[in-house]
């Protein structure tokens, strides 16, 4: 190995290690500006929402009118608490899945350039190295094979997850919706 391919590999480190921080930087900006879009947008929706209920509010004219309305709301507001939510969910997944993908091009790079190294090494090795250089490839195989089977077991959790949250976030949005209808009801009774 020359002093100069010595110099383009060390160039090729530094410049392999520079993009995937601005890669890092990329996504945690991205997912910042889709955070911060988001909120602004739910802002500029309650300051109309809560306009829209003002006005309706001064309308009503009787209990019954004034009990539908606010059942109106409630369920209006859960539905937006759960949609910030939901996205906010979103975006944040949509980051963990990029950050995820990185890393894992990272490792499959690492690996590769470990196992190229090795190899390299071994020609100029003395005799009888190759049977630790062996070993040593061994490990970072198996090594790789264990991170690809937690990324995978990674990435089934996260589905699972996934739909979890889902599932959850629909059945609240039904339990509120219903219980708001009982209140409603029985204050409608009395």
């Amino acid at each position: 190995m020359t002093t100069t391919n010595a110099q383009q590999q060390f160039n090729d480190f530094a410049t392999d290690q520079v993009e995937t921080t601005l890669r890092f930087a990329r996504i945690a900006l991205d997912t910042t500006e889709r955070l911060a879009k988001l909120n602004i947008e739910t802002a500029k929706n309650s300051l109309e929402d809560s306009a829209k209920s003002a006005k309706a509010l001064a309308q009503v004219k009787d209990i019954q009118e004034a009990l539908a309305l606010r059942q109106k709301l409630n369920e209006s507001a859960v539905e937006q608490v759960i949609g910030f939510y939901r996205n906010v969910y979103e975006i944040t997944s949509l980051a963990q899945a990029e950050y995820a993908k990185l890393i894992e091009e990272r490792t499959t790079s690492f690996n590769k350039n470990a196992v190229a190294g090795l190899d390299r090494f071994v020609k100029s090795a003395p005799a009888g190295a190759d049977v630790a250089v062996a070993a040593v490839k061994s490990t970072v195989q198996a090594t790789a094979a264990a991170v690809d089977s937690l990324t995978k077991a990674a990435k089934q959790v996260a589905d699972f997850a996934d739909a979890s949250v889902k599932a959850a976030t629909t059945a609240t949005a039904d339990a509120v919706k219903t219980a708001a209808r009982k209140s409603n009801n029985s204050a409608a009774a009395n």
